[in-house]
């Protein structure tokens, strides 16, 4: 939660390519990394509690984004963003991410940096869980979280030029508040989201 509150301040396993998009990955500029970013109107079911807002990469965001030595995995980022929703009854809060970098490769050399920092945020008794065929890799870990053994998931996904995350967590006792299913779900939007925005479409896809 850092991460969006630095934002805001300022305004499962891989595989091979199975969702590859009729277009080619394009380093997405400010406003296509905004739009990426899931709305109110691509969250049924969902209420915003945090609006898409992104920022231009810089030393300032670094740190937040990449707190690893050197800032590592967040060279040639070009720019990040952030959206949050907390579910209509009130069960589950999520937070989207997106960083955008200036390529594929610069994307695909940041993955395995930052997941090696990020898949650790979900405690010790985590197991990892199959996101299925989107992007180009990913990964996702579900475990007992809080002082009730809520469940909490995180996943991180390339599309092209772009690292995604979803952060879920439950926001009462309810251990089926966050699922993996529901959590799949979440982070599918997010994926097509982006290869609609790298085909040079309006990121469309909804929950």
């Amino acid at each position: 939660m850092a991460i969006t509150a630095a934002l805001l301040l300022a305004g499962c396993g891989g595989g091979t390519q199975i969702d590859t998009g009729s277009g080619k990955a394009v380093p997405l500029t400010k406003e296509q990394t905004r739009k990426t970013l899931p709305d109110g109107g691509a969250m049924t079911g969902w209420k915003a509690s945090a609006r898409p807002a992104t920022v231009k990469m810089n030393k300032l965001y670094r740190p937040a984004i990449c707190p690893i030595k050197n800032n590592a995995g967040c060279e040639s980022s070009r720019f990040y963003g952030t959206s949050a929703f907390r579910r209509d009854d009130g069960a589950a809060i999520t937070t989207f991410l997106v960083v955008a970098y200036d390529s594929e490769q610069a994307a695909r050399e940041a993955y395995d940096v930052l997941w090696d920092y990020y898949g650790k945020r979900t405690g010790q008794r985590v197991k990892t869980f199959s996101l299925g065929p989107i992007g180009e890799k990913r990964d996702a870990r579900i475990g007992p979280s809080g002082f009730h053994g809520e469940p909490y998931a995180i996943t991180q996904v390339r599309v092209g030029t772009t690292l995604l995350w979803t952060m879920t967590n439950s926001a009462d006792k309810d251990k089926n508040a966050v699922t993996e299913d529901s959590v799949r779900d979440l982070a599918t939007v997010l994926a097509k989201r982006a290869r609609q925005a790298q085909n040079g479409d309006t990121p469309s896809a909804t929950l």
